[in-house]
């Protein structure tokens, strides 16, 4: 896909995750939101991956480690075609298979059950791990959040990727620089991010404006080619992005839209379609 089709693709995403939390008056919009580029490069250029054949043997794995922005995943999964669009509209509601955490025995296309913060890179390292020592050759993938990165477990996980050199790991840091109750430094800073990976032997990758599709194809095309070690992408953006009243606001970590905001919302993203 070119770049100008991928922006579309986020656009979309954006999109499905204001009429998920909408519906369900419940949910994670502003990091969902800041994320969306990120799942429409991963989704639907870089992963090896099949709708069809959702567990398919050698197809890449993606873990949420930053579990809570499912409405994000959802919606690059339905966009992807994995299930309906139109099944968003039940987010959060009793007996959808869309549930406030991802859920890998009811949603096709989820790799891995995820909302306990710090657990999921874990789970990729293992998947990563597993690879290696069974000789498979796909890739895993991780999304973490810049508050997520406070807790231990995460640096234990990367000290083991990069002591055993897990060149088929990709962990990805959405910095959008905010958290439930306040910016990151504020509550309990984890900079220098860059320079803590790469003191666990990570091949650090910044990426400057983590919303620009230019640079996130050029991010990704970089970790293909990096042997020998584990990446990581440290990638800038802006939470709640592609909404202009909920850009950098933290209020929007874990706020619905409401109607009125929910038909803003919709129309500033149709003028970007």
């Amino acid at each position: 896909m070119t770049d100008d089709e991928l922006r579309h693709v986020a656009n979309e995403i954006r999109k499905g995750v204001l009429v998920g939390t909408h519906a369900a008056k419940s949910g994670h919009p502003g990091g969902s939101l800041s994320a969306a580029d990120i799942f429409a490069y991963l989704y639907f250029e870089e992963m090896n991956i099949d709708p069809a054949d959702p567990r398919k043997a050698d197809r890449d794995r993606f873990v949420l480690s930053k579990g809570h922005t499912a409405p994000g995943l959802y919606a690059a999964l339905a966009e992807r075609g994995f299930f309906p669009k139109e099944d968003l509209e039940t987010l959060r509601h009793i007996g959808s298979h869309l549930q406030g955490h991802p859920n890998m025995n009811d949603t096709p296309g989820i790799d891995m059950s995820t909302g306990s913060l710090g657990q999921g890179i874990s789970t990729a390292v293992g998947m990563a791990l597993a690879a290696k020592h069974w000789g498979d050759s796909y890739r895993v993938y991780t999304l973490l959040g810049d508050g997520e990165i406070e807790e231990g477990q995460v640096w234990e996980a990367a000290m083991f990727a990069g002591n055993h050199a897990l060149d088929n790991l990709v962990v990805i840091v959405d910095h959008n620089g905010l958290q439930i109750d306040g910016t990151i430094e504020e509550v309990n800073s984890a900079m220098p991010i860059a320079d803590k990976f790469r003191a666990f032997k990570f091949h650090v990758i910044e990426l400057a404006d983590g919303n620009d599709m230019a640079q996130v194809r050029a991010a990704f095309k970089e970790a293909r080619g990096v042997t020998g070690a584990p990446v990581a992408i440290i990638a800038e953006t802006v939470k709640g992005k592609g909404v202009s009243f909920m850009e950098n606001q933290v209020g929007w970590h874990g706020t619905a839209p409401n109607d009125e905001q929910f038909e803003q919302a919709m129309a500033e993203l149709a003028k970007e379609a």
